[in-house]
């Protein structure tokens, strides 16, 4: 069958985080969403998502097809009652579109005529599971624990662990060591949740880890790191300091000393050292931010809740972010003062400064981050770059 990840009709509430990519390449737990259903399906994906991102994820049609909803996470019910769809079926949580069985013709005519797939005429079912949804950012960190062990029981099942070293002291017995990881006198609590290491990530002296954990491929904790779960440090990240309940996705540092709470960091991002994110208010009342979906900001129904940033964006030293701060795609945020808590995408400065960072500075600025991993922009992401540039500049100017 083939297996297609469709961005959900509320996608704009996952902004800034989807700019650059589909709902599909969110990361929660140990794995992306996309991640999670390839493995569950033993089998690769392509993704139904925006236009202005297709040419860097297009969608492949066949004569069958299996539609899933983006930001929905696969469980044993689940996985089961959408294996056993019959052709031309859709499947639903109440009004939440979650998967669909769909013929080749019908799906062609659906993105041809650009129609969303709960419109489609198709014969509905309602699931008696119950679906693990993530429609809001803060969705991201709050679901996180659920989310690191569902994917560390289908690990745990289908491979077996390394072991440490006994320099280390480990709590419990939820703990899952990859080939290469490097973990030398660090304390592991496994007992508040499990902790996973990646292939080739490494746990410096010193640090301090209370589960949930998942510290991804590659990735690395600095000495003496400070870790409460449940957290998730994605591939080739490089992080210190303080941090409890946060994701990171990728390639992103926070290599020194500061606090970062219920908090999403995208891909490609920097926070400079003694960077501090809030997240509780002093009268301890739910935490307000900005929606992108709303255009105004809305209030959470969290008490905690800190920092959402987009993809390549970048702090100065010291940089102070109030409770629910939210910073677009490649923006530089620096100064003495506490920044505003909307940046908007390509903005550079803070409290006192409010300019356009240029595209070609930022792409520029990109290249040169990526260029240290080897790595560097396409053609169709400075595309995608320039996009997010010129959908972006009313809010700058707003």
């Amino acid at each position: 069958m083939n297996l297609i990840l469709t961005d959900p009709i509320y996608r704009n509430q996952l902004l800034p985080l989807v700019y650059t990519k589909p709902v599909a390449d969110i990361r929660i737990g140990i794995k992306t969403i996309r991640e999670k259903w390839e493995t569950v399906f033993n089998t690769t994906s392509s993704t139904l998502t925006q236009a202005y991102l297709s040419g860097k994820y297009p969608i492949k049609i066949e004569a069958k097809n299996i539609l899933i909803n983006a930001s929905l996470l696969p469980t044993i019910e689940l996985v089961n009652e959408i294996s056993k769809l019959s052709e031309n079926t859709i499947l639903f949580s109440e009004e939440d579109f979650l998967a669909c069985h769909i013929s080749s013709e019908k799906l062609s005519a659906l993105v041809n005529q650009k129609i969303s797939v709960e419109k489609a005429d198709l014969s509905n079912r309602n699931t008696l599971s119950t679906p693990i949804l993530i429609k809001h950012t803060w969705d991201i960190f709050h679901l996180n624990g659920k989310a690191i062990e569902l994917d560390f029981e289908i690990i745990k099942k289908n491979q077996k662990s390394k072991r440490l070293s006994a320099s280390n002291h480990i709590l419990g017995n939820a703990l899952f060591v990859e080939e290469g990881a490097k973990v030398e006198y660090a304390t592991i609590n496994t007992k508040t949740g499990p902790v996973y290491i990646g292939k080739n990530a490494e746990i410096m002296e010193g640090s301090l880890i209370r589960g949930p954990l998942a510290l991804c491929n590659d990735a690395v904790l600095k000495m003496g790191s400070k870790i409460y779960g449940p957290t998730t440090i994605g591939p080739h990240c490089k992080v210190g300091g303080e941090i409890t309940n946060s994701i990171f996705f990728a390639y992103s540092n926070k290599a020194h000393d500061g606090f970062v709470g219920n908090t999403v960091i995208g891909e490609w991002c920097n926070l400079g050292a003694d960077t501090n994110t809030s997240n509780l208010k002093n009268n301890y009342s739910p935490v307000s931010v900005w929606s992108y979906a709303d255009e105004k900001t809305i209030k959470t129904p969290h008490q905690f809740c800190g920092l959402t940033m987009g993809d390549y964006s970048k702090t100065g030293i010291n940089t102070m972010f109030n409770t629910g701060t939210v910073v677009g795609v490649s923006s530089n945020v620096f100064g003495g003062d506490f920044p505003p808590k909307h940046i908007p995408s390509f903005f550079w400065g803070g409290a006192n400064l409010n300019e356009e960072f240029e595209l070609q500075k930022a792409i520029e600025a990109a290249n040169k981050m990526m260029e240290r991993r080897g790595l560097s922009l396409t053609d169709e992401e400075k595309k995608i770059f320039t996009q997010i540039f010129n959908d972006t500049k009313k809010i700058r100017k707003a």
